[in-house]
């Protein structure tokens, strides 16, 4: 099969286009001559610029069919590979005429694609969990590329690390060794780590590291009262993004040089993955099968409970057993492994 102007449509969430990186890399080795064109949210190409895997950036200011498709069709794309999963995607590369369509067959969308992938499933009908980067590579093996490298990837741009100096002058000259917590998460409270472990586990890491500890939340009023109850417990000064607000291109020049990520099971944790950090992730409510990447940096805490995975962004239960099983010393005990040293 061979292309001369192919539309990538990108996945949505943060977490899903960074897992979607090695499959880009292998498109663009594989079509090394051909036109490539991203489409996604501007969030996306902000997490994923600067990028050498294409040619061009198309962004998607609307969900309207008609506004996406009168944006596409003048592109004269002979090809959509598609690996956002939706049922209006599907149609509105339809809609334009691009004569090949690749994509997995759900969302009852398989009558509008060209070429069909399946994604597995259970005996009872339920999708099987299967990380999304290994679903990604299937559509790159079914063009030909070659899908050996799991290697997620981004790359941070210089001005980004100049404007971060700037806003977080005392951070980035600092000789501490710099450690982020990332306790929010946009899929819902049920994957939040309680607010009083991360203020114990800072004080822990302070104390035993000298450690510098930041905390990174989203730029909405759940996740900056988070970051409030975690600064008002803790018994040490901490850097709380919720009050010096930066970009998503500076967030990854902040992460560039961490010592240790401490995440949820959320998009930033795959930020930290793709830069070659070292990386603690705290798994309640969702398995983490979808998401893993087999990264030798990062270890992986998973909270049990009967409940547990549920993948509900709220919990039912009267207390949230999954991530409560996750103690302080748990994870104390992973970041003195990957810190390389006893705590004092």
């Amino acid at each position: 099969m061979q292309y001369k102007n192919i539309l990538v449509w990108l996945p949505s969430p943060v977490g899903d286009a960074i897992l979607c990186t090695p499959v880009l890399r292998a498109i663009r080795r594989h079509f090394s001559d051909a036109q490539i064109t991203f489409f996604g949210r501007p969030v996306v190409r902000e997490i994923l610029s600067p990028c050498s895997f294409n040619n061009e950036w198309l962004e998607q200011q609307s969900k309207n069919l008609f506004t996406t498709a009168n944006t596409l069709k003048g592109h004269k794309f002979d090809c959509a590979v598609l690996f956002k999963n939706s049922f209006a995607s599907a149609m509105t590369v339809f809609f334009v005429g691009i004569p090949k369509r690749i994509g997995y067959a759900r969302e009852g969308r398989g009558f509008l694609l060209t070429d069909k992938l399946f994604p597995p499933k259970l005996p009872d009908g339920r999708f099987k969990p299967l990380s999304m980067l290994d679903y990604y590579l299937e559509i790159a093996k079914y063009l030909g590329a070659d899908t050996n490298s799991r290697t997620l990837e981004l790359s941070v741009d210089p001005p980004d690390s100049q404007t971060l100096r700037a806003k977080l002058p005392q951070i980035v000259n600092s000789n501490k060794p710099i450690i982020i917590f990332v306790p929010g998460g946009a899929f819902g409270q049920s994957k939040c780590w309680p607010a009083d472990r991360f203020a114990q586990t800072a004080e822990r890491l302070i104390s035993g590291y000298n450690a510098e500890i930041i905390i990174s939340v989203a730029a909405n009023r759940e996740e900056q009262q988070i970051a409030g109850e975690i600064c008002s417990l803790s018994r040490y000064e901490l850097v709380s993004l919720a009050e010096t607000p930066i970009s998503l291109g500076e967030l990854k020049a902040l992460f560039s040089i961490a010592g240790l990520v401490i995440s949820n099971d959320t998009g930033p944790r795959h930020i930290a993955i793709a830069l070659r950090r070292k990386v603690i992730s705290l798994f309640g409510p969702n398995d983490p099968a979808w998401t893993d990447s087999r990264y030798e940096n990062e270890i992986q805490i998973v909270g049990n409970a009967p409940c547990a995975p549920c993948a509900r962004p709220k919990c039912k239960e009267a207390r949230h057993l999954c991530m409560e099983s996750i103690t302080v010393e748990m994870v104390c005990e992973a970041a003195a492994k990957l810190l390389g040293k006893s705590q004092k």
